[in-house]
């Protein structure tokens, strides 16, 4: 059983077990933390305050794998946990692994998209691996279970009562089980319902996510990139309308399927080349894309810059890239956000985002305030889609936009409007 602290554990799971588990049938060990039952069998209650402390694990061998609270663990404490789970063929045991968790915290991105988003609540969601060891392929399972505290037959009313004077996303997540709000969630008025856009009524109302249209051509494109290679990176093209309303209309992220907040490992030039190949609408068109990115990718101390190897000339190559710095302040770049989502008194944002950017939908809304940085968002969460957003609001901040009219007039291509 693990928790991220031995202090939570102590509170918590250790004292229900002790209440639980009839003397004569397990014995408690308090300076080693764990059980040891009458055939022998223990059960290890153990923490993984940081990172680090996954390696302490290395040489264990577990049957039975439990997360206590599984949000408030990184997915690599998780992944490299499993990874010892094992058993001896003599035993006749198949290792499973159980968690449970409330939303919120540094893993409520992760562990909603490896459970909650997976499929239909309660479903079995099965997923076949193949291994190029073994040369065999193997179904692995996952299944949500959501539970409510007012299923939970050992609690009173009152704790009921107590939960329902928090505020809102305290309250939607403890009381509700609701993943979409949490305490602590930098920005709670994203609004994801799709709603289709009109060229005769406009964008809609009261909510941040529109169906896929085509873009008029005579709308400026822009392209905002924020690297990585252990990390995902993201790259996002953007539109503006003649009301200086941004449209993210597509999105790039190299994030391994499955694996939050886990990198692709491209190269500089392999990204170059696959952003080229997903601009060949926008060249066909004569469309020209102005690009800004993060620039931490202008940095010459070691050689060449990932700009310099993105760009045409390196090594000899014709094609590539070219970018401008984008301004990195971090809490005017999120005013800039939140200022764009928020709605004005008809209902309309100035910035909405395409239904078929499924990642920046199921990364932004989930982020995290920071704990010591109050008024920034947590860098440990998964931000690579949020920094491109910022990067490319600053390059277009609402001081410089111009007011939506209260009434969208219908698209006239002559028009100049």
């Amino acid at each position: 059983m693990f928790r991220r602290s031995y202090g939570e554990l102590e509170d918590t799971d250790i004292k229900e077990a002790q209440a639980s588990y009839p003397e004569k049938l397990a014995t408690y060990n308090a300076g080693r933390h764990e059980f040891r039952l009458l055939n022998g069998s223990k059960i290890l209650f153990r923490h993984c305050e940081n990172e680090a402390d996954r390696f302490k694990y290395s040489g264990i061998e577990i049957q039975f794998l439990y997360f206590d609270e599984l949000t408030s663990f990184e997915q690599v404490i998780y992944d490299f946990i499993k990874t010892r789970l094992r058993a001896k063929k003599s035993l006749g045991v198949v290792p499973i692994v159980r968690s449970a968790s409330n939303p919120g915290n540094i893993g409520h991105g992760w562990v909603k998209k490896m459970f909650v988003d997976a499929g239909p609540y309660m479903e079995i969601q099965e997923q076949e691996i193949y291994s190029e060891t073994l040369h065999k392929t193997k179904k692995i399972r996952t299944q949500y279970i959501p539970a409510l505290a007012t299923e939970n037959p050992f609690i009173t009313d009152d704790y009921i009562f107590e939960l329902e004077q928090k505020p809102e996303a305290l309250r939607r997540a403890l009381l509700n089980g609701d993943w979409d709000s949490f305490e602590g969630q930098a920005f709670p008025e994203i609004v994801t319902v799709p709603k289709p856009y009109s060229f005769d009524d406009g964008p809609p109302k009261w909510t941040h996510v529109v169906e896929p249209f085509e873009i008029p051509h005579h709308w400026p494109r822009y392209m905002s990139f924020d690297h990585g290679y252990s990390d995902p990176f993201a790259v996002q093209w953007w539109a503006i309308d003649t009301r200086g309303c941004a449209y993210l209309y597509r999105e790039w992220y190299g994030c391994v399927p499955r694996k939050a907040d886990t990198g692709l490992k491209l190269t500089p030039v392999q990204i170059a080349d696959g952003i080229l190949e997903r601009e060949t609408k926008e060249t066909e068109d004569n469309i020209t894309v102005v690009r800004t990115a993060d620039p931490a990718i202008f940095d010459k101390s070691r050689g060449f810059s990932v700009a310099d190897q993105m760009s045409p000339g390196y090594m000899g190559r014709t094609r590539g890239v070219l970018f401008s710095k984008a301004d990195n302040t971090r809490i005017a770049g999120k005013m800039e956000v939140h200022e764009r989502l928020r709605f004005d008194e008809d209902g309309y944002p100035m910035m909405y985002i395409f239904s078929t950017c499924t990642d920046w939908i199921r990364t932004v809304p989930n982020l995290p305030y920071d704990d010591k940085k109050v008024e920034d968002i947590d860098t440990d969460a998964e931000d690579h889609d949020y920094d491109a957003t910022r990067y490319f609001l600053m390059d277009h901040p609402m001081t410089a936009t111009k007011k939506p009219p209260r009434e969208y007039k219908p698209f006239d291509p002559f028009s100049e409007d």
